[in-house]
């Protein structure tokens, strides 16, 4: 019988052998990306003697035309009750209309870590000449920063309000036809979320964390973070770090270290196996993890993950790309890699590789769609389904 996923006072997950996953099939792509990823993932989960009982809470398109809402109420109640769910990509209005629904998810069950691994797989085509040097887990804080949703439209009642105030009491002097937002960053949410990364960056034993800000101009926020960040590695793991002008050659200890933000976008092209895992705010994040899946085959083939305490939606990192949806021609690796990583988060780490040595080696075969064939003079180009069907049929093979 299926069961529910439960965690204890430490937030640490108790898996059954028979768990009930929540999924959102998504907009656009998403349905198809979800049939292509679905039974690889129950296979993978069967062949190591467990079985995913999926079920579907809607959101999006699907949940308009059905509740009248994008994302009802029962929808938030059962990811947060069922703990780990996966979806697909919800459409996101810009400028104007409602508000990003996966922010909304995001902060609803305060899931304050994004969490982006960027992996070289052979076979994918890329625009930097050694691809395979990048290897790197980003943590980004998921629930401040520009995510705070804090601005106002210019010559708004708000903005006119913000700027007399910052004018009266603060001294600036702003144009009344400014449009103003705030960039809140606090200690507490720097801090778990550096925590969260230490702790995985020490697990998976990797080298070093990387501290990414842009502290040399914005002091009091971007700064803190930066010292927020070496408090916690400081305070709480003494003897398992070490800081950067510290550190010791050969050094047994997880190095903790800090770029600026547009130098660190420099140093993953000139030097990127130098980074193992990196904690950021979340503009940085947003930024980063983009350029960094762009060196190894673009979001087509990059998978994600939104944790909290006790909870995690995995998602696609890319796009609902609307204008690609039912021709049979979008790529589900992000997705089914973002159920590899789901997998391995309920602590099936042998059902998870099966999966990831499954797309790896389809794609060494030049199994390609066509975001990446057309990279490659003279690639063939195969569909959604016909994709799916190639590493399904890898992962029965395993």
């Amino acid at each position: 019988m299926p069961e529910l996923i439960t965690a204890d006072e430490f937030h640490d997950l108790k898996v059954p052998r028979n768990p009930i996953v929540p999924f959102i099939e998504g907009d656009g792509v998403g349905p198809e990306l979800w049939r292509a990823a679905r039974p690889i993932l129950e296979d993978a989960s069967r062949k190591t003697g467990r079985e995913i009982s999926f079920l579907e809470v809607p959101a999006g398109e699907k949940a308009v035309k059905k509740a009248g809402s994008p994302l009802p109420q029962e929808t938030l109640e059962a990811l947060r009750r069922h703990r780990v769910s996966i979806k697909g990509p919800l459409a996101t209005p810009v400028g104007g209309g409602i508000r990003s629904l996966n922010v909304a998810i995001r902060q609803a069950l305060d899931l304050y870590a994004c969490v982006r691994p960027v992996t070289y797989i052979p076979g994918v085509p890329s625009p930097v000449k050694r691809p395979e040097l990048v290897d790197v887990v980003i943590f980004r804080e998921n629930t401040e920063d520009v995510y705070a949703g804090l601005e106002w439209a210019a010559e708004s009642p708000e903005a006119e309000a913000l700027r007399v105030f910052l004018q009266e009491k603060l001294g600036t002097n702003l144009s009344p036809e400014t449009a103003l937002g705030l960039k809140p960053m606090s200690a507490f949410r720097s801090k778990r979320l550096v925590r969260l990364a230490l702790k995985w960056a020490l697990k998976e034993r990797r080298p070093s964390l990387t501290l990414v800000h842009k502290g040399n101009i914005m002091k009091y926020t971007e700064g803190a973070f930066r010292r927020w960040g070496y408090e916690v590695a400081e305070k709480e793991f003494p003897q398992e770090t070490v800081t950067e002008a510290l550190a010791q050659d050969p050094e047994t200890r997880l190095i903790v270290k800090d770029r600026i933000a547009d130098n660190m976008f420099m140093q993953t092209l000139l030097r990127p196996a130098e980074y193992s895992a990196v904690a950021t705010p979340n503009l940085n994040g947003d930024y980063l993890s983009d350029a960094l899946a762009a060196q190894t085959g673009g979001l087509g083939v990059s998978p994600g993950a939104n944790i909290g305490d006790g909870l995690a939606v995995f998602e696609a990192t890319h796009g609902t790309a609307p204008k690609y949806a039912g021709k049979n021609i979008a790529n589900p690796t992000s997705l089914i890699l973002s159920g590899a990583l789901m997998l391995e988060h309920l602590g099936w780490r042998d059902a998870g590789f099966l999966v990831r040595k499954a797309v790896a080696l389809s794609l060494g075969k030049g199994i390609l769609t066509q975001d990446l064939a057309r990279q490659i003079p003279g690639a063939k180009s195969f569909g959604t389904r016909e994709f799916a069907e190639m590493v399904h049929k890898e992962l029965q093979a395993l």
